[in-house]
């Protein structure tokens, strides 16, 4: 699933191409992607919107519209965005949606797995929306190891499920989570309640560093994910512990293992990050 890195990769390539420009025609291919409105209903709503804004909050990106109307996609595990002009544009039998803009060009969405949704928003509902499902951005000022400590605190699940909850902390998946920790010599199944003030510092500082790295490198391409122009990201050489089973730690040599936290594939150091750290 793209995760803030490669959410936040897209926005800053959309931006320029979107940015002033016009829906001038939309056209919605999937019904599952805006249910349980028609798909027609969302189109006509959408046509004739000029993008004011191409923003982020956690995993979702928002285009927000002159009219202070609001269009949030959520790109879930599979999707992803193409922009090109019409003439170099290649249909696809996984695109979803395709937006012509007032330029000429186009902007096709493509999902193989079909779990991304579109959500046009009044100006109202917006905030209250993202407030109710979202915690705190993890690269704003604002977020400080004082915060991220109370976000943790009194959790007994595991550090690695706690992070996941993105009602706590948003845009952090699992790649990020598994890299954060690593750097942090955090055990993943650490009651996050336990984990005391000089972890809880150098985990606020791995998880901004870990996410700045993921977006220098333009995301992680696995599988799905690219960049607007069809692109790949560069992060997944970078990966210190996500899927590196059985290979030596970069940090000390000991093999990578595999465990499961918050019924996830989860990735560590058994030598670096000990589930039981010395004082």
């Amino acid at each position: 699933m793209p995760e803030l890195p490669e959410v936040e990769t897209v926005r800053r390539r959309l931006e320029p191409a979107l940015v002033g420009r016009s829906f001038a025609r939309v056209e919605i291919r999937d019904a599952r992607l805006v249910r349980p409105l028609e798909p027609a209903q969302v189109a006509g709503e959408l046509e004739g919107e000029r993008v004011a804004s191409v923003d982020r909050r956690g995993k979702y990106l928002i285009f927000r519209f002159e009219s202070g109307r609001v269009l949030l996609v959520h790109l879930r595990m599979t999707g992803s965005f193409r922009h090109a002009p019409r003439a170099d544009a290649v249909t696809d039998a996984h695109e979803r949606a395709v937006v012509k803009l007032d330029d000429g060009s186009d902007v096709a969405y493509r999902d193989v797995r079909r779990f991304g949704t579109w959500l046009l928003l009044e100006p109202e509902e917006v905030d209250g929306y993202l407030a109710e499902r979202l915690g705190d951005e993890p690269l704003e000022r604002r977020f400080t190891a004082r915060s991220l400590a109370e976000r943790l605190a009194g959790r007994r699940a595991p550090v690695k499920a706690a992070l996941l909850d993105q009602r706590a902390l948003a845009g952090l998946g699992n790649i990020y989570v598994d890299e954060a920790l690593w750097r942090a010599r955090i055990h993943p199944l650490r009651p996050a309640r336990q984990l005391g003030d000089d972890e809880l510092r150098r985990l606020h500082r791995a998880i901004r560093d870990v996410l700045r790295a993921g977006i220098a490198r333009q995301g992680a391409t696995l599988r799905d994910y690219r960049t607007p122009d069809g692109g790949r990201g560069r992060m997944q050489r970078a990966f210190r512990v996500y899927g590196r089973t059985d290979a030596p730690c970069d940090r000390c040599g000991t093999p990578i293992e595999k465990t499961r936290a918050g019924g996830r594939g989860t990735w560590y150091c058994p030598t670096c990050q000990p589930i039981f750290p010395r004082d």
